[in-house]
């Protein structure tokens, strides 16, 4: 019964991606950016989704699992982070694509004020190329492991299964085909978590007996910080992943949903919607993580970003763990859809300037990508959290500092921009892959040297504001 509900409803998540193609121009732009034509609701809805599907539904259940309550400070830093980029940044970048009429992230960082740097677009598109293409075989890699619960499928059928999704959401209504299944899908799990998490309250005992098995668990589970930590160390914490939320402006993928709402003024309603949804979101899979920790007590053999799906098979109705996981499943499907779109649209206007493809060539180049990320989910090892990171960290160094430094009306020339980015990733490459992170968060590093780097700059030649 289990497997019928999960395909009839992943059957309904795929059609209502496919229908998308009645309302596509079949042109480029609308493809890239759904011809700015997409309401507040559903871009809301979506960035929530496609910012966090894989991430969410599997790495950071497994994280408060492992770690505990500790994990809410990865909340309280990301959306506040998250909230400043908001303020400062959704409606100017809105607006910069309507002016400057640009359908790629990359004309953002390269076109903002009219500059057409050609070199500084060209790494752009290989750096989106590159992160992104990582981060859409983590949102493979994510699906897949849901498959494998449910069915006991080997990784790579679900795998295969899931770019084959990817495809039909590509190819059928471009990123209008992603921002529907994730509004579907949000709609799905808004319902579906708060039934799983009193499902697994009421098999535990209740509340008042699930916080006093989780102080049982082990030393430092419940506790606020991480064992051993300082308060310096843990404002360290807190602090690192407040840039982590303010890094979602140099993410391609999400910023594209605000590039398509259909006017910069209604951007207050969609940080309402946006900002409800996503509080409720997070805090309810810290909650789940929590649970699956009593239900789930085999740590050791245990893969812990099978959580969620695990939960759901153990406790809830057959129809109604097919659905969630049919959810699950579309919605790092649709992300990855996401993913593609923006590695398609690097191809397409960013590693060719000036010599665009047309909208044939844009959905061949889609199809290369899939299978680039098929690749890397099927002989990938890195968990879905640390893949996620990883790009993550990455994209956000490159590009957010420069769109903040445009938004204020500076204007580096091609190599000092060049410079900047360049920095931002070298400095959180560093930190990644030393001690700094185990202190901190890789981001307030990498994106202090990115702003360091553009004080020297305007100190040896000041960078002109623009005005225009």
């Amino acid at each position: 019964m289990i497997i019928a509900s999960f395909l009839f409803f992943l059957l309904v998540f795929v059609v209502i991606g496919a229908l998308s193609v009645v309302a596509s121009k079949h042109t480029t732009s609308d493809y890239l950016t759904a011809g700015q034509s997409i309401k507040p609701w559903l871009v809301a809805l979506s960035a929530v989704a496609t910012n966090n599907s894989g991430y969410m539904f599997t790495g950071m259940i497994g994280f408060t699992y492992m770690n505990g309550l500790s994990s809410i400070w990865l909340m309280v830093g990301w959306i506040l982070g998250d909230f400043v980029g908001s303020v400062l940044l959704w409606r100017p970048i809105r607006d910069t694509t309507a002016r400057r009429k640009l359908d790629s992230f990359s004309g953002l960082v390269t076109d903002w004020w009219g500059q057409d740097y050609r070199k500084l677009r060209r790494i752009a598109g290989l750096l989106i190329l590159l992160f992104l293409g990582t981060y859409a075989g983590a949102q493979l890699n994510a699906g897949s492991k849901a498959l494998h619960v449910l069915l006991d499928w080997n990784l790579t059928t679900g795998a295969w299964l899931g770019a084959i999704v990817v495809l039909i959401y590509s190819f059928a209504g471009g990123i209008r085909a992603s921002i529907w299944t994730d509004a579907a899908q949000s709609m799905v799990m808004v319902v579906a978590m708060p039934m799983l998490m009193w499902m697994a309250m009421e098999s535990v005992g209740g509340w008042n007996q699930m916080v006093s098995e989780l102080h049982q668990v082990e030393s430092g589970f419940m506790g606020w910080f991480p064992p051993g930590s300082t308060v310096w160390s843990a404002t360290l914490f807190v602090v690192g992943w407040l840039f982590a939320g303010f890094g979602v402006v140099g993410q391609p993928h999400v910023m594209v949903r605000y590039m398509s709402l259909t006017d910069g003024k209604l951007m207050n309603q969609v940080r309402a919607y946006y900002y409800g949804w996503f509080t409720f979101f997070y805090g309810a899979t810290i909650i789940v993580g929590l649970l699956a920790r009593l239900i789930i007590t085999n740590t050791e053999q245990f893969d812990s970003e099978l959580a969620l799906p695990t939960m759901a098979v153990e406790l809830m109705p057959s129809i109604l763990a097919g659905l969630v996981l049919a959810g699950l499943f579309a919605a790092t499907m649709s992300t990855a859809d996401s993913l593609v779109i923006n590695c398609s649209a690097a191809v397409s206007r960013d590693v060719r300037p000036g010599r665009p493809m047309t909208f044939i060539q844009t959905k061949l180049a889609t199809m290369t990508v899939i299978g680039i990320a098929l690749v890397l989910a099927i002989y990938g090892n890195d968990s879905v959290f640390e893949l996620v990171i990883l790009a993550w960290g990455l994209l956000a160094s490159a590009f957010a500092p420069l769109l903040l430094i445009y938004r204020f009306h500076r204007l580096p020339s091609e190599a000092q921009s060049i410079t900047i980015m360049i920095a931002g990733v070298v400095a959180y490459l560093i930190s990644h892959y030393t001690v700094i992170t185990e202190y901190v968060y890789e981001l307030l590093p990498s994106m202090t040297v990115a702003f360091a780097v553009y004080g020297l700059l305007h100190l040896k030649s000041p960078i002109p504001v623009v005005d225009r």
